[in-house]
């Protein structure tokens, strides 16, 4: 594990001329640029096409996950204004979004020298009423700050607070504000659970009418859930890898899925961007901690070096069981957990055997992420989209790893 820590982030790095980050979506989703490398050579397609390069009753995994407007602008009376950034609720996501009046919340807060005491409070309209949402700070540390979030009418649900209070959280590299049409087009068409601060970018391409296509060619479409947090926008700042504390981020998987992967163990699993990837491969690792520390275990975490570590040999089969028989074990219908999972180059595959994705950062543990599967071949790969004029990061074209 030494050496893989020792990597040094400056080999994941590649010049991104700002002209080349997509500021705004195409009008049509699966209209974007598709890249597609396999056994070592590279062509060039549109996305409404990629059932023509998927491996025969390939099954494709999305993450269901969805964008909440996580982004608060409040203002003070002197006339500062407060941003507040929800990450993720104290306790646990569903609840989170069904609560009424109050709940708390771990954000990020901006302008905050400007935010010492006292409380805040902004004017809001909800399904046509009048309503007061109140914001009251309760601890700060260097990762966050707790907020108590407060509003009247107190019986409102949240969900629908923020939709009528937040704005969608655009990452920062596009440097502009959110615009209407980002409500729509930064979500995918399959979003279903309240959650991230981020779209899982890969499945923007995707349209209604196209995974109808997919199906009717022969291939299977299942999800998963994991709540993009804002640290996968967070490039790699240390010197080395080993230095980089890898966020942590909530996952959620239901049997049948499960089920489905043991099936698929001798075809093909394709992942549906590296969120997908990360769930995936953070099963496994769920298996074998059930396999070595017992199936009473009720945190389940997947600790950023804990693939890397030396395990007893566990074919994946077996430790995907292993997590279907902890679901049976306690009468679950769902697993959910959280992973801090680092993927990255000498990182040894588990369950995926291709990947869908976009063009990521330079220094990402994405672009960390895309080399663990296909090795020093994405430097060819980013470099012919760069010849070609595909447009890269959340906004930008796709491509498909096999």
């Amino acid at each position: 594990m030494t050496d893989i820590k020792s990597i040094s982030i400056d080999e994941y790095d590649y010049p991104l001329p700002e002209e080349r980050i997509a500021k705004y979506p195409l009008a049509e989703r699966d209209a974007s640029k598709l890249l597609v490398l396999k056994d070592g050579k590279i062509q060039d397609s549109q996305f409404k096409h990629i059932g023509d390069f998927l491996p025969p009753k390939a099954l494709l995994v999305f993450n269901e996950t969805k964008v909440i407007r996580a982004r608060l602008q409040f203002q003070k009376a002197t006339g500062s204004h407060i941003e507040i950034f929800c990450l993720e609720p104290e306790k646990d996501y569903q609840i989170a979004f069904s609560s009424t009046s109050p709940i708390r919340w771990k954000c990020l807060v901006g302008n905050s020298k400007r935010w010492r005491e006292g409380s805040l409070q902004m004017p809001l309209t909800v399904n046509g009423n009048e309503a007061v949402m109140t914001a009251e700070r309760l601890e700060r540390n260097d990762q966050y700050s707790l907020i108590e979030f407060s509003w009247t009418p107190s019986d409102i649900p949240f969900a629908t607070i923020l939709e009528a209070a937040g704005e969608i959280p655009l990452p920062p590299y596009l440097n502009r504000d959110a615009e209407p049409d980002d409500r729509d087009r930064y979500q995918t068409v399959f979003a279903k659970y309240d959650g991230s601060v981020a779209a899982p970018t890969a499945g923007l391409h995707f349209t209604k009418p196209l995974m109808e296509q997919l199906q009717a060619q022969g291939f299977e479409l299942d999800e998963v859930t994991l709540h993009v947090g804002a640290g996968t926008f967070r490039p790699v700042a240390t010197q080395t890898i080993g230095e980089h504390a890898m966020h942590s981020e909530t996952v959620i998987v239901r049997k049948p899925l499960i089920r489905n992967l043991i099936q698929h163990l001798n075809g093909s699993i394709i992942p549906v961007g590296t969120t997908s990837t990360r769930t995936l491969e953070s099963l496994y690792w769920i298996g074998m901690m059930l396999h070595e520390q017992g199936m009473d275990s009720r945190i389940l975490h997947v600790e950023q070096w804990y693939p890397y570590e030396e395990h007893p040999t566990l074919s994946t089969q077996d430790s995907l069981q292993k997590v279907l028989d902890y679901l049976e074990l306690h009468h679950m219908e769902r697993l959910e957990a959280s992973t801090s999972l680092m993927i990255a180059p000498g990182y040894k595959i588990k369950v995926i055997t291709g990947l869908i994705t976009n063009f990521h950062q330079p220094k990402s543990t994405l672009l960390l992420l895309v080399s663990a599967l296909i090795g020093d071949q994405w430097k060819k790969a980013y470099q012919y989209a760069l010849n070609h004029d595909f447009r890269f990061l959340s906004y930008g074209d796709s491509c498909i790893f096999l």
